[in-house]
């Protein structure tokens, strides 16, 4: 399996620093500083980043599930909020927040939450992030 790589520079102290970030494709960048990841500075975060990784691993790894129990999705959309908060003296990634909208003929309501619970736990972005606090609302589109 392949290994991904992705690089980051800090420059400056923490309130006036500013850093950036890319992933080895190209596909992702982007600069960051304080006030875009603990205020509403624009510019993005490493939560923003994380909260991507989740939605994207479970949207696919959910399409994956449904396809493998014979009621392939039309559609999967997932948001995903990643929330960081002030613990002690310093920070931690406490609640990843997944709202998804799936579209998927023949399958009952409650088989359907079933297979987004199972996910929500398997997904290897999850895994990665045990020890946060995900929670979830699926539910079926017509």
């Amino acid at each position: 399996m392949p290994t991904r790589k992705a690089s980051a520079t800090w420059e400056g102290g923490l309130k006036s620093g500013s850093g950036s970030f890319e992933g080895e494709s190209g596909a992702i960048r982007g600069s960051y500083s304080f006030g875009s990841r603990f205020g509403d500075t624009g510019g993005t975060n490493p939560e923003e980043l994380l909260a991507a990784a989740e939605a994207a691993c479970f949207s696919m790894a959910l399409a994956v599930g449904l396809e493998q129990n014979g009621t392939p999705a039309t559609r999967v959309h997932t948001d995903a909020a990643c929330t960081i908060d002030k613990e002690g003296d310093g920070f931690r990634i406490t609640t990843m927040r997944l709202t998804c909208r799936a579209q998927v003929p023949g399958i009952d309501k409650e088989t359907f939450a079933d297979m987004a619970a199972a996910t929500k736990v398997a997904c290897p972005v999850s895994k990665a992030l045990a020890g946060v606090d995900i929670q979830l609302d699926a539910e079926l589109e017509q």
